[in-house]
């Protein structure tokens, strides 16, 4: 790496900070959805819905105020962070209300609408209140001890699809679960940056794999097994893996030794093979994933999994259009578990290939701005918020193909559910206020006038 040295301290040392390009981003972003708008419309009914402009100028002035907040607070935030939750957010509108064209008296397209808002309020309310990420390490035990209180509450309520992640009140209902794993990912980030020496350096060495000392990892593994028992008691394992997964990813991260992916795996296998054997409602989702057509050959019709691989096939290599395809054959869950199958259908595997090119950019975007960051709690937020994304997609998608057991989540942004998707504006937001702090010039530069070439290009 070579670096400029100036005789004394620039005049004015500004780098690129890239909003006028997440601007243009976010035009493509909101017209994007719309053109799927009256795309739909005119599949459907032969003409675009009337109130199409309106659905174009609703998204638009959200996106623009959570641009305002970032151009004010976070400005040299990554520009590629919030148009792509803008495009997947819009996306999962235009195919909830697809999905709503098919079930007249289930229309959810509104609803998510108000929700989504409520997600870039609370977007814009952490970019304008939170002024450095490292304040939340002083909350690490106030974010595990409201962890806890989240996923405990819904036991005392009733299941729902044979879960118990659901408070229901007076007709208002929403999933804890989904707020909590931002508060873990906080708890994990600020122990794990505290205690990563003790944890690579200390501890007894059995095989290849130094284990740290009990009084410095039981702590982080009493919450997590804490957790993932409570969610068990749930049969919320969808949300059991991603927790499994995050803290094991967090673990490697913060030591650098692979051993821990080895151990995350087996311990994952064993896991599966014990709570897919014994408990009921897992066992039913992997014989279904052993053989989704089995109801077929019993003369009970195709079942959810079943409809969701006919999907798939139907829409081929261009999909068969928006407002064309039969993926409402799923079921109740065709507009949360199962989006990802209407999408595959109507756009095809080129769309499907676009949508999952989107998640991969916002993950990568996550990775490398926590990677660029000087401080470990930074580094390990931002990697563990943009690990949650991934993890998350990966259990649902696979789910949905076929290639894993089959569990209840969200597909992010664009999926019915309002806890989901709240949550996950609140992830998009610490990733822009990350992003920020990573790419804004430190103040030794200024001072000296040293520049590296290459991270100004980066940049």
């Amino acid at each position: 790496m070579t670096a400029t040295t100036a005789d004394g301290p620039p005049p004015d040392l500004r780098l690129p900070k890239r909003r006028g390009v997440e601007l243009s981003l976010l035009v493509v972003a909101v017209l994007v959805p719309v053109y799927g708008y009256a795309a739909v419309g005119i599949a459907k009914h032969g003409s675009a819905p009337s109130d199409a402009l309106d659905y174009g100028a609703g998204l638009g002035v959200l996106a623009l105020l959570a641009h305002l907040a970032v151009r004010r607070r976070a400005p040299y935030a990554d520009p590629l962070l919030l148009p792509i939750a803008v495009l997947l957010n819009g996306l999962g509108l235009v195919l909830i209300y697809r999905l709503d064209l098919e079930t007249p008296s289930d229309q959810a397209a509104s609803t998510q609408l108000v929700w989504s808002s409520l997600g870039v309020g609370l977007f814009i309310a952490v970019v304008l209140l939170l002024r450095d990420h490292r304040v939340l390490q002083r909350y690490a035990y106030v974010s595990v001890a409201a962890a806890l209180a989240l996923m405990i509450v819904p036991i005392f309520f009733p299941a729902v699809n044979g879960a118990k992640i659901w408070i229901r009140v007076a007709g208002f209902s929403f999933q804890p679960g989904e707020f909590a794993k931002v508060l873990l990912a906080v708890f994990f980030a600020a122990y794990l940056a505290a205690n990563r020496g003790a944890l690579a350096y200390t501890g007894r060495r059995v095989w290849r794999l130094q284990l740290p000392t009990g009084r410095v990892l039981g702590p982080i593994v009493a919450i997590w097994l804490l957790s993932v028992g409570v969610l068990v008691l749930e049969r919320d394992l969808g949300t059991s893996l991603l927790f499994f997964g995050l803290f094991v990813i967090m673990l490697y991260v913060a030591t650098g030794r692979t051993g821990w992916i080895a151990v995350g795996l087996l311990l994952a296998g064993v896991g599966a093979f014990v709570v897919g054997s014994l408990e009921p409602h897992v066992h039913t989702r992997v014989e279904d994933w052993l053989d989704p057509f089995a109801s077929i050959e019993a003369g009970r019709g195709p079942g959810q999994l079943a409809q969701s691989l006919f999907a798939f096939a139907a829409g081929g290599m261009l999909g068969t259009g928006l407002g064309l395809g039969h993926s409402i054959l799923i079921g109740f869950a065709a507009k949360s578990d199962f989006i990802l199958a209407t999408a595959g259908e109507e756009l095809g595997l080129v769309g499907l290939t676009a949508i999952f090119l989107l998640y991969a950019l916002l993950v990568a975007r996550g990775y490398r701005a926590g990677l660029a960051l000087r401080d470990p709690f930074g580094r390990l937020l931002a990697i563990g918020l943009a690990s949650i994304l991934a993890l998350q997609v990966f259990v649902i998608a696979g789910g949905v193909m076929g290639l894993i057991p089959l569990t209840g989540m969200a597909m992010p942004f664009l999926a019915q559910g309002g806890s989901s998707v709240v949550t996950n504006w609140m992830i998009v937001a610490l990733l822009i206020r990350v992003s920020d702090s990573a790419r804004a010039p430190h103040p030794e530069h200024v001072e000296t006038g040293v520049i590296a070439r290459v991270e100004d290009a980066e940049r």
